[in-house]
């Protein structure tokens, strides 16, 4: 069973930035999509951002185009979240997963909490 540990969040200023990583057991990682969610408090958890197997192809939701990039290392089993200018808005535990159901058990996240 593949297990999923984030790590990277913290406390920021807002315009400040924040690097997650995603860490994966499991040999089949290199075979999978990837992607990061959120869920801040009272909200649903929603999709952030998802990256193909091979790190090819590449999703930003709209509300974090051109403040986040999703990348991986396969040879790591890593997926990483930079974050850039963030906002208050970007509060929430951060997830990875395999994007589009049929998920992994669920990680512990990582708090990101952006000061305004």
């Amino acid at each position: 069973q593949v297990q999923l540990v984030e790590s990277g969040g913290g406390l920021v200023q807002a315009g400040g930035s924040l690097r997650l990583s995603c860490t994966a057991s499991g040999s089949i990682f290199s075979s999978d999509a990837m992607g990061w969610y959120r869920q801040a408090p009272g909200k649903e958890r929603e999709v952030v951002a998802t990256i193909s197997a091979g790190g090819s192809r590449r999703m930003l939701a709209a509300f974090v185009r051109g403040r986040f990039t999703i990348s991986r290392d396969n040879a790591k089993n890593t997926v990483y979240l930079q974050m850039n200018s963030l906002q208050a808005e970007d509060t929430a535990v951060y997830y990875c997963n395999k994007p589009g159901g049929l998920y992994y058990d669920w990680g512990q996240g990582t708090q990101v909490t952006v000061s305004s």
